[in-house]
């Protein structure tokens, strides 16, 4: 990495080309100075602090929106309450609703709310008693999920815990930091998990398709990124995502059941459908003409049994021709796209208000719902943010593999010349991008390029690294 600039200077400098705001103005310091405590609890609040509530998330998280819990056939999810202390409108509004999201690069994290909020008075910060929305859902035996109700709750995070401790807990009953002393709380664990699994279980009934990619993050040492490692997946991951999913469709039915609009997370029916027929073809299997998510699950079932180091490439692959997820406008009484990957008709986010804007416009929508409150948003205005979600992530999403790439470019500087196994992952006017095989990072192909398509596999040579632009170049070997 070169003296002259650090990872952290070119993540600023990305955030100000993608347009972001990556710094908190002298007003909204202003504004924070006023904010000196969390929310009070208003007389007719539920009190549920007795109950053991937990959080489960990455283990440097401190912007901490959900806690869970669970009865023998009932999952609780406590969400953040952000609108009390956020004023629609205020400068942190305001700023919130152009970035509309958290930014999280390996040299910095770009926070969308100030952190005395986002890891403080708005957090669910253990040891804390907290304002929450709580969506409470009842859950069959076989999986299926559905609203019991939605109401504001007093909550107490009786304990942090991380996905690698937790994981390691529900797969090997092993944990490498102990878990915390309380009464109860390895029950509570088990039981969760035995919930979510049957959650997962219902929503792969339906379709919803399940991946394998391989996610990279930096090792950074005192600013320059020295080695990436592969993040791993585990139970407790798929505790959290399967109680998020479950959370986040009952609170789409309740604000659509009473006739509210909302912000839907869309994944539309895959355009290049047909290039998915083709990649299945190519492994030996036949996929219907028409777009089917159940024979899609079945086929990428069958690849990840079959052909298991080669699966990370096929999601790769798979996640690219079906396109990404949008915010939209949803208006009852109107259809509106599902979510194709996810198999519901029904979704949106609600559950990470500190760090996504669309999930804190849903909570405001179902405060309305809740206590009588004005509609805080026009039709027009939802229409205008959803637009604005949808571009932000997606500036979002260029800006953090942007800096991945950084920090890969700094690893693989001494690297030039060597040849790796690569498959294609992007093949447009505007370029043609290629995966490693390993490490499993992104970079450009350069030369070589005529003929190839998304799933094609290829030998690659790296021929140019730009730690600052975050190239990496390859040419077809």
């Amino acid at each position: 990495m070169s003296k002259k600039i650090t990872l952290e200077e070119i993540a600023h400098e990305a955030m100000i080309e993608r347009g972001f705001i990556p710094d908190f103005s002298e007003k909204i310091q202003a504004e924070l100075e006023s904010l000196t405590a969390p929310a009070k609890p208003h007389d007719t609040i539920r009190d549920m602090r007795q109950l053991l509530w937990v959080s489960i998330d990455n283990v440097d998280s401190k912007d901490l929106d959900q806690l869970t819990y669970a009865e023998k056939d009932r999952l609780y999810v406590a969400i953040a309450d952000v609108d009390a202390l956020v004023k629609k409108k205020s400068a942190i509004d305001l700023r919130g609703a152009h970035n509309t999201t958290s930014v999280y690069t390996p040299a910095k994290i770009f926070p969308m709310l100030p952190l005395k909020l986002s890891t403080n008075l708005t957090s669910l910060n253990e040891k804390t008693d907290r304002c929450a929305i709580v969506v409470e859902i009842k859950i069959d035996q076989d999986g299926r999920f559905e609203l019991h109700d939605i109401y504001h709750a007093w909550v107490h995070n009786h304990a942090k815990l991380n996905y690698p401790c937790v994981g390691a807990w529900l797969e090997h009953r092993i944990c490498k930091n102990p878990m915390p002393a309380i009464a109860g709380l390895k029950e509570q664990l088990t039981l969760q998990d035995s919930l979510a699994q049957k959650i997962q279980a219902f929503r792969a009934s339906k379709g919803a398709l399940e991946f394998g990619i391989i996610q990279l993050q930096a090792v950074i040492v005192q600013g320059v990124p020295v080695s990436l490692e592969e993040r791993e997946i585990n139970r407790a991951h798929k505790l959290i995502e399967n109680s998020m999913i479950a959370a986040n469709v009952a609170a789409t039915r309740f604000l659509k059941d009473r006739g509210f609009p909302t912000i839907r997370r869309v994944v539309k029916i895959p355009k290049r459908w047909d290039r998915i027929v083709s990649l299945a073809r190519d492994a030996g299997d036949e996929l219907p003409p028409k777009p089917d998510p159940k024979a899609l699950r079945q086929f990428l079932l069958k690849q990840q049994r079959e052909a298991p180091l080669q699966f990370p490439d096929l999601s790769l692959a798979m996640i690219k021709l079906l396109g990404r997820g949008e915010y939209v406008l949803g208006i009852p009484g109107k259809a509106s796209p599902g979510h194709f990957d996810l198999a519901e008709h029904e979704y949106c986010h609600a559950t990470a208000p500190n760090r996504r804007f669309a999930d804190l416009m849903m909570q405001r929508l179902l405060k309305s719902s809740l206590f009588g409150y004005p509609l805080p948003y026009s039709k027009s205005e939802l229409a205008e943010l959803a637009a604005q979600c949808t571009k932000k992530e997606d500036d979002a999403d260029k800006v953090e593999r942007r800096l991945i790439k950084c920090a890969a470019a700094a690893v693989l500087q001494n690297e030039i010349g060597k040849v790796f196994d690569a498959m294609v992952t992007g093949a447009a006017p505007k370029g043609t991008w290629v995966r490693l095989m390993t490490p499993a990072l992104e970079g450009k192909l350069v030369k070589g390029f005529e003929g190839v398509d998304v799933g094609d596999f290829l030998k690659v040579k790296l021929i140019h690294v730009d730690v600052y632009k975050g190239h990496i170049d390859f040419e077809r070997k």
